[in-house]
This record gives structure tokens, C-alpha cells and sequence, in this order.
């Protein structure tokens, strides 16, 4: 059992909406590459490979930093944490507008995926610290849905900067916003206070919490899967503008423009997985069942539609495909985000959204190096589109069939205290 301390529920409320406004400026950062790729492959003289390449060097990063961030968030809690991340990606979202050689741009996103690495993992935390099981599914749904606002919220935004000062412009600008977001996070931001047990001995943080969830099949599940979603939604966010250019031959204010569209709908699809897990819960389905079968449906409505974006239909017909796509790619998202807080203890639910991030992480890193590549060879989107297709079918494959409702974590069975762990009932359960 979860005893939740009582606070204000303003407090709640507002811990909640810094968190997506931080989701939401993270994902406009990671964005301001893909609204402004055409302008910078002229200016820096790159091919779609190497653009690919540099979309992706930021999900490398992001992959390598997933498991000591996780760790970190468990052990340290979320305010000096994020803090210290929103302002190392502000620095790095800053110095990419004044590098003058291809090398600092990888540099800069190298810096920025680093930066990034905490916010959802240490963000869960927070929620997690602040809510009872019954109430997370609706407000992780809605964390998570900065995700895809963050993208919808970019191009007008973006394009609205860069017309005035350019890209070099744009990225400073959003950088300084990022900045101004971390010192209020780190000013306001207390975690909720209770009583907490002080152990004899701190247990191992490797063997206890990492050694532990990397030696359990289910952690191994929910990471290949979340590789799966990660792939299908992050090619959409990275070469959405330049697909729509190329395939329909618009402006980038046009393409950057009519993105936001998609991108809208994979938030309401964020919110709508949340909803749904609750509500299934709350009509008695187990609780790793309510969060698995809305992944499984939403990838397979999202493999089919992102197929279907190949045939030749007209723009509007395709959008409607991209739309339907981008909707059950975030309900997905956020229904196997917050499957990582039925598996795991509460103690270590960082850590092991951390490794299942981590496969999130290939998938993205993966996605918009691939899709470069094969336009490159093609010369078209279409092979890259029907590639995602066969990963998210593969996705709801590995949810269905590798996971058993016995993979729930026991809110009673004993675990090792930590000095930095939750009040003393909110500690017990394992992974199993």
C-alpha cells in the first residue's frame, strides 16, 4: 500500500504542469533540428545521411545516460536532478545556435540528449512520490503526452523564431527558455515530506536495484517493446517536415506547419492511454493486463496506418493515415510507460523505466539514421515507412506474447531499505 502524504492539492496540480511544460520545451528542443534540417543541410553543405546521423547522435546520447540517470533519480529524487539536466541541455540547446562546424552541432546534441536523459525518468519518480496507484496511469498519461505535444506546439512556434532570426536564432532563443524553466523548477520544486525508515546497511545500488531488474525477463520485455514504439513515433517526429516536402513538394512552413497535425492527435493518443489503463483497472482487469492490451491494439493500428502512408492516396488521405498512426502511437507510449510502474517496486521504478528507456532510446537513435540512409539509396520515404510498419507489428508481438499477468509486482513482499528510498509503507514490493 502507497500512503500518499497530505499536501495541498494545488501543490499537486502544479508539480504535474511544470513537468509537462518541461516535456513539452524538451520535445520543442529536440524538434527545433527537425523544423530547421533543410535549412541547415544547405547551410552546413550535408546529405540526408549525415542528417540523419545528426538527428540521431541525440538518442545515442540519451541511450548511454538512461541507466545512471535512473539510478540517480531513485537514489536523489527529482528537484536537483532535473534541475541540473534542464540546465546543461539549455547550455548545450544554446551553444548549437553559435558552433560554426558540423563537429560542434554533434557536439551540441550529444550535450542535449545527456541533459534530456533525467526528465522522464526522474519526472515518473516525482509522480510516483506523489500520487497513489489508482490516480498515476492518468497523470503519467499526461506527462507523457508532452511528448507529442512538444512536436504539435514546435512548428509554429519554430518557424515563427526562424523567420526573423534563423536558425541559429531559433535554437538560442528556445535554449534561454529552458534555462529560465530549470532555475523555476529547482526554486519551487520540494518533494512531499513523511517519515522516512534510516537502514542499518545501504543495500547495493548495481546488485540490489540494476543486478535485480536486469536479471528478471520481464524488464528484458518491456524494453524491446518500448524499442519498438520509440521507433515507429521518433521517425514520424524527425522526418515528418521532410518527408512532406519531398513526397508533396511544400514549403518548410507549410511541411513544419501541417506536421503539427499528427503530432496533435499523438497527444490526445497519450492522454487516451493513461485514461484508458486507469478505467480498466478501475473495472477490475488486472493491472498489467489494462496497461498491455491497449499497447498491443494501439501497435498494431499504428503499424498498419504508417504501412498505408506509402500508397498513393493525396496528401489529405495520407495525413488522416499519419494522424491515425501518431494517436495509437502515443496511446502505446503512454500505456506501456506506466506498465513500467506495475512491474516494477516503487523503489525502483526510475531504474527500471531507465532500462526499458534505454531500448526507447535504440529504437529512436535508430529510426532517423535508418530512414537517412534508405532515402539516400531509394530516393523516397516509402521503404522506411513500410520498415516501421514491420517493427511496430514485431512490437505488439513482444507485448502479447512475452509478458504474464504474474509479472505484476507484489505490493507486500519485503525488500531492501535505502536511506533515500520512500516513507516506510510505500517501500514493499518487488518486481514480482
Amino acid at each position: 500500500m502507497t500512503v500518499i502524504p497530505a499536501v495541498p492539492g494545488w501543490r499537486r496540480r502544479l508539480s504535474v504542469a511544470l513537468l509537462v511544460l518541461a516535456g513539452c520545451i524538451s520535445y520543442i528542443d529536440r524538434s527545433a533540428l527537425s523544423i530547421g534540417n533543410t535549412a541547415i543541410m544547405s547551410d552546413m553543405h550535408m546529405s540526408y545521411t549525415g542528417m540523419g546521423w545528426l538527428l540521431s547522435v541525440f538518442a545515442w546520447a540519451y541511450l548511454v545516460s538512461q541507466i545512471p540517470a535512473g539510478l540517480l533519480a531513485d537514489r536523489l529524487g527529482g528537484r536537483l536532478l532535473l534541475g541540473a539536466g534542464l540546465c546543461l541541455w539549455s547550455c548545450a540547446q544554446i551553444g548549437f545556435g553559435f558552433v560554426s562546424g558540423v563537429a560542434g552541432l554533434f557536439i551540441c546534441r550529444i550535450l542535449l540528449g545527456m541533459g534530456e536523459s533525467p526528465l522522464f525518468l526522474a519526472g515518473t519518480r516525482v509522480l510516483v512520490r506523489w500520487f497513489p496507484p489508482a490516480e498515476r496511469g492518468t497523470v503519467i498519461g499526461l506527462f507523457n503526452g508532452s511528448a507529442a505535444l512538444g512536436p504539435a506546439l514546435a512548428p509554429p512556434v519554430l518557424l515563427a523564431i526562424m523567420a526573423f532570426q534563423g536558425w541559429r536564432g531559433m535554437s538560442v532563443s528556445i535554449g534561454i527558455l529552458s534555462l529560465l524553466l530549470g532555475l523555476i523548477w529547482v526554486l519551487y520544486y520540494r518533494d512531499p515530506t513523511g517519515p522516512v525508515t534510516t537502514p542499518a546497511q545501504a543495500p547495493s545500488v548495481l546488485r540490489d536495484d540494476l543486478g535485480y531488474l536486469l536479471r528478471q525477463r520481464s524488464s528484458w520485455v518491456v524494453t524491446a517493446g518500448f524499442a519498438g514504439i520509440i521507433y515507429l513515433t521518433w521517425l514520424y517526429a524527425t522526418w515528418l517536415p521532410a518527408w512532406l516536402q519531398s513526397a508533396y513538394h511544400l514549403t518548410a512552413a507549410q511541411a513544419g506547419l501541417l506536421s503539427a497535425l499528427p503530432q496533435i492527435c499523438g497527444f490526445a493518443g497519450n492522454l487516451t492511454g493513461g485514461l484508458l489503463s486507469d478505467r480498466l483497472m478501475a473495472r477490475g482487469m488486472g493491472r498489467l493486463e489494462a496497461c498491455r492490451r491497449p499497447v498491443v491494439l494501439a501497435m498494431l493500428a499504428a503499424a498498419v496506418m504508417t504501412g498505408l502512408t506509402t500508397l498513393h492516396t493525396g496528401l489529405i488521405i495520407s495525413m488522416a493515415f499519419m494522424a491515425t498512426a501518431l494517436f495509437a502511437g502515443g496511446l502505446a507510449m503512454s500505456a506501456a510507460w506506466t506498465l513500467g510502474t506495475v512491474i516494477a517496486a516503487e523503489h525502483r521504478v526510475a531504474t527500471l523505466e531507465a532500462i526499458q528507456n534505454t531500448g526507447g532510446s535504440l529504437g529512436g537513435a535508430l529510426a532517423p539514421v535508418i530512414t537517412g540512409i534508405m532515402v539516400d539509396h531509394f530516393g523516397s520515404f516509402a521503404p522506411s515507412m513500410l520498415v516501421a510498419c514491420g517493427v511496430g507489428l514485431i512490437c505488439a508481438a513482444i507485448y502479447q506474447f512475452g509478458l504474464r499477468e504474474t509479472d505484476a509486482s507484489s505490493s507486500h513482499a519485503p525488500f531492501p531499505m535505502s536511506t533515500f528510498s520512500l516513507p516506510d509503507r510505500a517501500n514493499q514490493g518487488t518486481i514480482k
